[in-house]
């Protein structure tokens, strides 16, 4: 084998992928940080223009620098771009650009990183690509042959468009709600069809942040949890059949930590399917030429269709992986420690009830401690 590149290479250079660089540069640790992108943060940009974290920027700061104060308490898309690239510059950070992985493989106890002309070899791997790196776009029969345009939120910008069109937003993950929000507010009229029962929570109650409670309830098992904070909930979000939902058999905490989905954290949905100025709709059955037909039998005419239909990591297009680091749906089986693959770590993979940009940051931390002790021998 060559010699080494780099002690750690770090695939991805969004949040999770800055902040194991960060600390790797903190404690002395030289490391690479590829980018299949063309900056920091790549799909910061791409997201939908409406978009502020869900979380408070004090308990979403990546490690060793803090939201600036001027930033409003939930930072905007523009405010969390210019954060990375401000961390980026501050911590000298200069990842290598139009850097796409083809394949990483330990060989002879290194780790081989491939893209298309050339490799890189290190003795830790971080892999920080991100669980929203794929769009997952089912499909319905009929679908091909509805008028208007079926897009997946990934591709939605703004609700300008669709100004006066019939909008149908399929699914209830907290994007959907605040693309359902941009919608009504640039003039449209939009409806959800939501498939099964849901837990919804309110970004903050009584002026403090939901994340706050979630912090404080995580040290208990998720069923205590709930059933403490059960109370608080139904008095913020009221009966959810008059919303037209049915609420989950378990609560948020639960939700997360046996299925793998967050609640919603509604931004201002709520009201709006209160007042019925959104409509909610059962399961997509099937499209139609001008509309939709739904699982308890309604048919509705709508324009054009967005879909919350959620993403997928993408790690398994690139790691091979025979020793059960991955489950069955490509989803890293742990996350923010060592893995069964000597010198592997996955940073950044975490659906966590306390938020994914502070799990981000501590798991950034461990993992730079362990490759610390590794590198020294400690």
């Amino acid at each position: 084998m060559s010699s080494l590149d780099t002690e750690t290479l770090i695939i991805g250079a969004g949040p999770a992928g800055l902040a194991i660089a960060a600390c790797l540069r903190r404690a002395a640790i030289p490391f690479l940080v590829l980018e299949r992108g063309d900056r920091v943060g790549t799909s910061w940009h791409r997201h939908y223009d409406r978009l502020h974290l869900h979380t408070d920027k004090r308990n979403s700061a990546l490690p060793f620098l803090p939201f600036p104060r001027e930033y409003p308490r939930y930072p905007s898309r523009e405010d969390v771009i210019v954060y990375l690239e401000t961390y980026a510059r501050l911590f000298e950070i200069r990842p290598l650009y139009s850097q796409k992985v083809i394949s990483t493989t330990r060989e002879h106890g290194l780790w081989v990183t491939r893209i298309r002309d050339r490799r890189y070899l290190s003795r830790h791997l971080v892999i920080a690509t991100g669980y929203n790196d794929r769009p997952v776009v089912p499909t319905w029969r009929g679908h091909e042959n509805f008028r208007g345009p079926i897009v997946h939120s990934s591709a939605y910008r703004n609700g300008e468009p669709y100004r006066g069109q019939r909008v149908l937003f399929v699914g209830f993950a907290n994007s959907g709600g605040e693309i359902a929000v941009d919608l009504w507010e640039h003039g449209a009229r939009p409806s959800m069809s939501v498939r099964g029962p849901v837990n919804i929570v309110r970004r903050e109650i009584l002026g403090v942040p939901i994340l706050n409670l979630a912090i404080l309830l995580g040290r208990l098992p998720p069923v205590v949890g709930d059933c403490l904070s059960a109370p608080i909930r139904q008095m913020a979000i009221g009966s959810y059949a008059r919303l037209g939902l049915r609420q989950a058999d378990v609560g948020p905490l639960t939700q997360i930590a046996q299925r793998g989905r967050i609640p919603l954290i509604d931004v201002g949905t709520v009201p709006l399917i209160r007042e019925g100025m959104v409509t909610v709709y059962s399961a997509v059955e099937r499209f139609t030429e001008g509309g939709v037909r739904f699982s308890d039998g309604r048919e509705e005419p709508f324009d054009a269709v967005v879909l919350a239909t959620g993403y997928r990591p993408a790690v398994a297009d690139f790691l091979a992986d025979d020793s059960g680091v991955l489950d069955a749906n490509g989803q890293p089986r742990s996350h923010g420690a060592r893995t069964a693959l000597p010198g592997l770590y996955f940073c950044g993979f975490s659906l966590a009830a306390t938020g994914m940009l502070r799990e981000i940051a501590r798991e950034a931390k461990a993992i730079a401690r362990e490759i610390s002790r590794d590198v020294r021998g400690g």
